[in-house]
């Protein structure tokens, strides 16, 4: 059984950082297959794609509105999954969660919710201006 569990969030100024982690237990990081993400989403609005990596080979891809300023990364060896965030801006205040897919076949589109099976229970992230 999949489990994803997110920590590091927090309150931050407006040009701070944080970092991100889920700690991910029965998922295969070395599958071929295997895609992590995080997603937010703020009152109001859609979940957002924010970033993603197949965790075999390190291969990222990035929203353009966090491009420059955010990096996804993964240790392989300790099943983990994190997000440096810097130049944090107030529109980036959500709650962020960790996703994974079922690892059966290439990802179509980071950003779309439908692509993953597996959700952690999020993290809130608040950037005060």
């Amino acid at each position: 059984q999949v489990q994803l569990v997110e920590s590091g969030g927090g309150s931050v100024q407006a040009g701070g950082s944080l970092r991100l982690s889920c700690a991910a237990s029965g998922y295969f990081f070395s599958h071929r297959y295997a895609y992590m993400a995080w997603f937010r989403q703020a009152p109001g609005k859609e979940r957002e794609g924010v970033a993603g990596i197949y965790t075999n080979d390190g291969r990222t891809t990035y929203a353009d509105s966090v491009k420059g300023r955010f990096t996804i990364s993964r240790d392989n060896a300790k099943n983990t999954l994190s997000l440096h965030m810097n130049s944090l801006e107030p529109e980036d205040t959500a709650m962020y969660y960790c996703a994974a897919t079922p690892g059966s076949g290439a990802i179509q589109s980071m950003s779309r919710p439908s692509e993953y099976k597996y959700w952690g229970q999020g993290t809130q992230v608040t950037v005060s201006s």
